[in-house]
């Protein structure tokens, strides 16, 4: 089940007649109040989120998301008309696993929130897997970072963007090649995304953020003296 917070009816009623007709169920709210007793009834697998809200935005709804335990890694998307970049950024450092700005094409809309599904799934990775650089640990199975002596919680895609990079350890990976495996499309408007979800990566990781390289021109790499 997908949950939809949009107050524009006409939006609303397109992007779950989208969703449902590429095989997916979807519930639309036009404000918060009714989302949260929906939430706390039945849990969703993925949600999409306005900004411009009428009472609780979606900033806020994604706040509270992110501080509860039961919901800090459902995958949520962003869907907004501030497409500016400072609304971008702010909303993917709140902890928004993607961000698309209306107008927005529907086929590209059904296409993210299946690569978030996807992802979700998935668990962002193969089982079995673990790392280690320095103080840092990472357990793919159990979804579990540890960064020095405590526990890191990661959003889906920030989890899955570690383990990508780690992964590949020592190889530059361009930011183009990010995105595609990470966020499952191609698009070199979004690389952006790729930027911030670095940026608050690494300020998660404290003194472990090392671990991520900036190659210049380029893109990023893991790796390097612990």
């Amino acid at each position: 089940m997908i949950y939809l917070v949009e107050d524009d009816q006409s939006i609303r009623e397109l992007i779950i007649y989208t969703l449902e007709k590429n095989g997916l169920e979807a519930r639309g709210f036009a404000d918060s109040r009714p989302f949260w007793e929906a939430l706390r009834e039945r849990p969703p697998a993925l949600v999409i989120l306005d900004i411009m809200l009428p009472g609780e935005d979606g900033l806020s709804i994604l706040k509270r998301l992110r501080v509860q335990a039961a919901t800090r890694r459902l995958p949520v998307m962003m869907l907004t008309a501030r497409g500016a970049e400072y609304d971008k950024v702010l909303g993917l450092e709140t902890g928004a696993d993607d961000y698309l700005a209306k107008p927005a094409g529907m086929m590209e809309l059904a296409a993210r929130v299946k690569s978030l599904l996807r992802r979700a799934e998935m668990g962002g990775a193969e089982d079995g897997e673990e790392y280690r650089w320095g103080a840092l640990y990472v357990n793919v199975p159990r979804h579990e970072v540890w960064a020095g002596n405590g526990a890191v919680t990661l959003t889906v895609k920030e989890f899955d963007l570690l383990v990508y990079l780690l992964k590949n350890a020592g190889l530059v990976l361009s930011r183009e090649r990010i995105l595609s495996s990470v966020w499952g499309y191609e698009s070199a408007a979004e690389t952006r995304t790729v930027d911030t979800h670095i940026l608050t990566l690494r300020a998660k990781l404290g003194p472990q953020g090392r671990v991520i390289q900036t190659v210049r021109g380029v893109g990023y790499k893991a790796g390097g003296p612990a």
